[in-house]
């Protein structure tokens, strides 16, 4: 087994001038239709995790004054941060369908002509 002719066509074909396909088309189109809602949830996602710290921080008095007022500020906004961790996925749903919806003709088309 000759390795190095091995490596020396993969590496050749690493270097190679790709031509686009309707594969790779396909494939930028599904991530195009899959990316605001993946920024969405993201976003939100990490939003709602530091809401829900900061409450937990507050409420366990790590910072913050330790009087009454910032603990019941911590549980609410911990509450809150449970809340948006939980409508995350939902709204990931919903968002997806509808840009799933924009896609899906260029989509359904596409995958047509690859099949056919």
């Amino acid at each position: 087994m000759n390795t190095d002719k091995i490596y020396a066509e993969h590496v050749a074909q690493e270097y190679s001038i790709k031509d686009t396909s309707k594969v790779i088309a396909l494939k930028k189109l599904d991530n195009r239709a899959k990316l605001p809602a993946s920024i969405f949830t993201y976003t939100f996602g990490i939003f709602s995790s530091l809401v829900l710290g900061v409450g937990m921080c507050l409420s366990m008095e790590v910072i913050g004054p330790k009087t009454p007022a910032m603990f019941v500020l911590g549980i609410i906004l911990g509450l809150l941060g449970l809340v948006g961790c939980g409508f995350n996925y939902p709204i990931y749903s919903k968002i997806l369908e509808k840009s799933k919806r924009k896609y899906a003709a260029d989509i359904i088309a596409l995958a047509n002509e690859i099949t056919d």
